[in-house]
C-alpha cells in the first residue's frame, strides 16, 4: 500500500512540475501567438487587428501572472488549450485529437507487437542460449535497429512502391475515398499503414530482443531457477513462470516509456510518409511557430509519458511481491 502511494505521490509531484515549466516556457519567449499569427503577414501591424487576435488567442497583459497561472491550469483540466495558428481558427484540442487516432492506430500497436514478439523471441534466445535462433535472430534485429527510422522509410519506398509498385508511397488513406466507419475506408487504411508499421516494427524490435534476451540469461543463474529444474519442473513453466516473469521486470519501465512516447509518435516516418499522426502535426506546429499547439503536444507527451510509467508500477507491483512489502 505504501508503494502505490509513493508512486501517486510522485506521479501529482511530477505532473504539476510539468505543467508549470509548459506555462513558463512560453511566456519566456518574445512576443505572443498573436504576434506571431501577424508576422506571416508582411506590411504593417494593424493594432486592432493584433488586439482582436490577442483576445482570440487568450492572451491578456494585463492579467498578472499568478492569476494567468491559475487560468492556465483551469483551462488545461476542462480542455481548452487556445486558437492553433497552423489551422486558424480551428481550436487546438480539435486540431490534435483528429490526429491522435492516426498515431495511436499505427505507433501504438507496433510498439506493443515489437515488445511482445521482441521479449518472445529474447526469452526463447535467452533460454536456448547458444542454438541457432540465439545465433541468427538477435544479431540480425540488432544491426536493423542501428539504421534511423527515416532511412529504412526511404529504402522501403524505394523498393516496394516504386520498384515493385507495391503498397502506397504515402498518407493514411486514399484522396478519393470518404472518411467513416465502412470497411471499405478501414481495409483502405490498413492497406496505407503496412509500410510505416513494418518500418517501426523493423527498427525497434531489436532492442527488446537484445534486453530481454541479457536479462534471461542473467536470471537463469539464480537460485530459484536451479530449485524449480531440481523440483522436476516442465521447462516451458521454469521459463515462463520462473525465469521470465523476473526477467522482464527491467522492461517494463523502458516499455512504459515507450507507450508514453507512442503519443508523440514516429515524427520521421511520419514526414515520410506524409502520415496524418501526432509526430507530424508537431513538425508542421514548429514549423509554423504554433505555440498553443506545440504547448499542448508537449503537455499531451508528458502526461502520456506519467500515466503510462505509473500504469507499469502498479503492474510491476502484481508481478513482483517484493515491492508490496512495506519497508
Amino acid at each position: 500500500m505504501s508503494y502505490a502511494l509513493r508512486r501517486l505521490g510522485f506521479f501529482v509531484v511530477t505532473l504539476w512540475v510539468a505543467l508549470t515549466i509548459n506555462f513558463a516556457l512560453p511566456r519566456l519567449m518574445p512576443g505572443n501567438p498573436a504576434i506571431a499569427m501577424m508576422a506571416r503577414f508582411r506590411g504593417r501591424v494593424n493594432g486592432n487587428v493584433l488586439k482582436a487576435l490577442e483576445i482570440a488567442f487568450g492572451v491578456n497583459t494585463k492579467q498578472g501572472l499568478i492569476s494567468q497561472y491559475f487560468s492556465y491550469l483551469g483551462n488545461t483540466l476542462t480542455g481548452h488549450f487556445g486558437i492553433s495558428l497552423t489551422f486558424y481558427p480551428d481550436p487546438v484540442s480539435q486540431v490534435v485529437f483528429s490526429a491522435l487516432p492516426w498515431t495511436l492506430g499505427i505507433v501504438g500497436v507496433t510498439t506493443v507487437l515489437a515488445f511482445l514478439l521482441g521479449t518472445l523471441v529474447g526469452m526463447t534466445s535467452g533460454w536456448r542460449r547458444g542454438s541457432m535462433l540465439d545465433s541468427v535472430l538477435p544479431p540480425v534485429f540488432v544491426i536493423t535497429s542501428a539504421f534511423p527510422y527515416f532511412w529504412i522509410a526511404l529504402l522501403a519506398i524505394l523498393l516496394f512502391p516504386i520498384t515493385l509498385h507495391v503498397l502506397p508511397i504515402g498518407f493514411g488513406y486514399s484522396n478519393t475515398d470518404t472518411i467513416g466507419w465502412t470497411w471499405h475506408f478501414v481495409g483502405d487504411v490498413i492497406y496505407h499503414a503496412v509500410l510505416p508499421a513494418c518500418t517501426i516494427l523493423v527498427t525497434s524490435i531489436g532492442g527488446w530482443i537484445l534486453t530481454m534476451r541479457n536479462n534471461m540469461i542473467t536470471t537463469l543463474s539464480e537460485d530459484y531457477v536451479r530449485m524449480a529444474r531440481a523440483k522436476g519442473l516442465s521447462p516451458m513453466r521454469i521459463m515462463f513462470d520462473y525465469a521470465g516473469r523476473n526477467a522482464i521486470l527491467p522492461n517494463l519501465t523502458g516499455f512504459a516509456m515507450s507507450l508514453g512516447f507512442v503519443v508523440s509518435g514516429a515524427i520521421l516516418v511520419e514526414y515520410v510518409f506524409s502520415y496524418p499522426g501526432v509526430g507530424f502535426l508537431l513538425l508542421q506546429a514548429v514549423q509554423n511557430e504554433d505555440y498553443p499547439l506545440m504547448q499542448t503536444l508537449f503537455l499531451l507527451i508528458t502526461v502520456a509519458v506519467l500515466v503510462a510509467i505509473l500504469v507499469m508500477d502498479f503492474v510491476t507491483m502484481l508481478l513482483d511481491p517484493r515491492t508490496r512489502s512495506d519497508q
